[in-house]
């Protein structure tokens, strides 16, 4: 079967290739630069709308901390403009480009970045990627366009759509114009590192550093055989396990807070420190999951679940099925990889996740296995027959992503 490709450049393109799509009952896979196609379940279409030439800035003032993009501009382009403005999507953004094989498209797009909701180390203090979405353009899968929210924080107009658009996979709508808040870059940032904790001494240690009046932005416990695969020497060649706290702000602060949050780390073990570039790349380490790159083909998966009940979910799951994890988020996101058996592995992280509870969401695997296992949470009935209403109401001929998220939809 020959793929047809559509390639809208403006809002009125996107309409257009839409209400075809609904007169020819045509269904349309969305996508960027594809750089995230193989998170979720594959889709059954053959014919891409493909939005890599929705490009420009529509609106950005630094002053007002706002800016607004069309849908298929690069996230790196993005970045690159905030940080000449020493300004920073304060989410962290997460593109998990390396353990998706690195594919052309870089970090991929920022429509892709809301649809996949991704956020990285610092959402702990910062929020998830859906609590800076300000507003949207966007065509329903009713092949109508449609917009919601606006270009300033204090913005209300109803129902708040961006919320229910993040981490919807394009599944309801396709994005064209995102707004989103930006933050002025730390004046400086500090990561203080301790070594040789084991899983629950790690989890006491973060949550010391976490209920201090510090202010922690970030933190993550490498087990020794993660943090060996570190570019940094001061976490990958000590051989041992790393736990790690991100303080961020003004340099005095900064300066005065992790002192006090050292002296509290430092009855844990023996501590040491990284500052800005060093600090950067650990925790970009972290947030993409850099450490798994090269674990292929095996299973990643991303649980979420809370932070006291991380660790023994883990060791759970890696006891039934073999294979290593760490964590982030002062112990609140857990990310494993499993070499078994995908099947028997899904049935550990779901058995595992209804027992202390949480969310799992498989992150990376084969297409034959996302096609055959649940990529996401399974709903309960009630849950699922709410989500098929909403679907209903955006996208009633399911021509949009359709079989991204379930099977059914």
């Amino acid at each position: 079967m020959t793929e047809t490709v559509l390639k809208p450049q403006t809002d009125a393109h996107v309409l257009d290739a839409v209400k075809w799509a609904l007169s020819e009952k045509e269904p349309l896979e969305v996508r960027g630069l594809g750089t995230k196609n193989t998170l979720g379940r594959p889709t059954d279409t053959a014919c891409t709308l493909d939005l890599s030439m929705m490009r420009g800035v529509h609106y950005y003032d630094p002053g007002e901390l706002v800016i607004s993009v069309a849908a298929g501009m690069p996230l790196e382009d993005v970045e690159a403009l905030l940080k000449e403005n020493n300004q920073h999507l304060a989410f962290e953004p997460v593109a998990y480009d390396r353990i998706f094989g690195g594919r052309n498209g870089g970090r991929g797009t920022i429509g892709g970045l809301v649809a996949g909701n991704l956020a990285g180390s610092r959402r702990i203090r910062a929020g998830a990627v859906r609590d800076h979405v300000l507003g949207f353009s966007a065509v329903s899968g009713r092949g109508e366009a449609f917009k919601s929210g606006g270009r300033v924080i204090k913005n209300v107009t109803g129902f708040d759509l961006s919320k229910l658009m993040a981490g919807s996979m394009g599944t309801l709508a396709v994005m064209t114009e995102v707004t989103l808040k930006v933050l002025p870059e730390p004046e400086q940032v500090r990561t203080i590192l301790v070594y040789g904790l084991d899983g629950d001494t790690a989890f006491r240690a973060m949550t010391a550093a976490l209920n201090s009046p510090h202010e922690v932005s970030s933190a993550a416990h490498l087990p020794a055989t993660i943090a060996a695969r570190s570019g940094l020497a001061r976490v990958g060649d000590r051989a041992q396990s790393v736990t790690a706290v991100r303080i961020e702000g003004p340099e005095p602060s900064v300066l005065a807070r992790t002192t006090d949050v050292t002296a509290i780390l430092a009855a844990f073990g023996g501590t040491d420190e990284l500052h800005r570039k060093n600090s950067a790349r650990f925790w970009w380490e972290v947030s993409e999951a850099a450490c798994f790159a090269s674990v292929e083909p095996s299973p990643v998966w991303r649980i979420s679940v809370a932070p006291s009940k991380g660790a023994p979910l883990a060791e759970m799951v890696v006891s039934q099925t073999g294979g290593e994890y760490y964590s982030d988020w002062g112990g609140g996101l857990i990310i494993l990889s499993t070499p078994d058996n995908p099947a028997r592995a899904a049935r550990a992280v779901r058995t595992a996740v209804a027992e202390h509870g949480g969310h799992a969401t498989l992150v990376r695997a084969s297409e034959t296995v996302r096609s055959t296992l649940d990529v996401f949470d399974h709903q309960s009935s009630g849950v699922m027959r709410l989500s098929r209403r909403i679907k209903a109401g955006f996208d009633p001929e399911g021509i949009l992503n359709p079989g991204r998220m379930y099977a059914a939809f």
